[in-house]
């Protein structure tokens, strides 16, 4: 039987490049490549660099085209769109050693310059690309005009962590974010959703077969995300940026209590967007809600 996850992904690139996107794989260093797609190939260069650039970093369960396919067609024409595969995922890879999502940021600051984004970007960031946009906002304010994050905190403490992980019945994030099993992608799709779609066993399966790679390397990135409470700086870190939470209201991962919590530490430049009856996978649970809120934050940003 063929793989219909495989397919799938076959017709969604074919699709993404009708549309004006296409992948390039950027050099970092020696042994460190980051793949993008982007829009920037129209043939009238002088009307793409007007278009701001919008950098959108996908989370766990999925490569970057795979996250944002919802958001592409909805952006494309009115931003120069950045799609970075995060390393181990998709077409990125490195031979260093470093799974810290701050390197994550650093070898997409680098990624993002030798493409030519000199001027200020906004970086939207998902789940663990949330978690990655902090980091770049953070590190490098002269790149990141604004954030919008959904489903992410600035850093997660242990006990953060631990508070998370005994409210959704795990033991640790690989158990959840890595399945070994179709029956694992199925708990993992219920966890990030308000309601699950019904889909046949199959597509759990080939899901599982197609998306879990790198598995030692990806279990390093979540071993790496968690820091000790005494070395967690958190939200007190001024950032210089206006930063945007788009969160689902029934996110069973960080929940509205903890996103409130997060506004009010990050302080008077934070706004708090919702998007009703929608869980963590707000942006494909809910795609035509998630791009509304999206578009209305970034043309507040064009306008100010």
């Amino acid at each position: 039987m063929v793989n219909v996850v495989s397919l799938y992904l076959s017709i969604l690139h074919y699709v993404m490049k009708l549309a004006g996107m296409q992948s390039k794989e950027v050099e970092i260093e020696p042994g460190t490549v980051i793949r993008f797609w982007v829009n920037n190939n129209d043939n009238d260069t002088k009307k793409m660099k007007k278009k701001p650039p919008l950098v959108l970093i996908h989370g766990f369960a999925g490569d970057g085209l795979l996250t944002w396919q919802f958001q592409v067609l909805a952006l494309r024409n009115k931003y120069s769109i950045f799609i970075p595969d995060l390393l181990f995922f998709g077409g990125s890879y490195t031979s260093k050693t470093d799974r810290s999502p701050k390197f994550q940021a650093e070898c997409l600051a680098i990624g993002l310059r030798k493409l030519g984004v000199e001027d200020k970007c906004v970086v939207v960031g998902f789940s663990y690309g949330g978690f990655v946009g902090f980091q770049m906002a953070q590190h490098h304010p002269h790149l990141v005009a604004s954030l919008v994050v959904s489903g992410a905190v600035v850093s997660l403490s242990e006990s953060i962590s631990s508070k998370c992980l005994e409210k959704i019945g795990f033991s640790s994030w690989p158990e959840l974010l890595m399945p070994t099993s179709a029956e694992g992608v199925k708990v993992l799709l219920d966890v990030g959703s308000s309601s699950l779609t019904w889909m046949p066993n199959f597509v759990y399966k080939h899901y599982f077969q197609v998306m879990f790679g790198n598995r030692k390397e990806r279990v390093e990135l979540l071993e790496a995300l968690v820091v000790n409470d005494e070395d967690d700086s958190g939200p007190t870190h001024q950032f210089q940026q206006r930063i945007y939470l788009l969160w689902g209201n029934e996110d069973k991962i960080f929940n509205m209590d903890m996103v409130n919590n997060l506004k009010e530490k990050l302080g008077g430049k934070t706004e708090l967007h919702v998007v009703k009856d929608a869980g963590h996978l707000a942006l494909m649970e809910s795609p035509v809600a998630f791009n509304k809120c999206l578009i209305k934050i970034l043309a507040s940003l064009a306008s100010s």
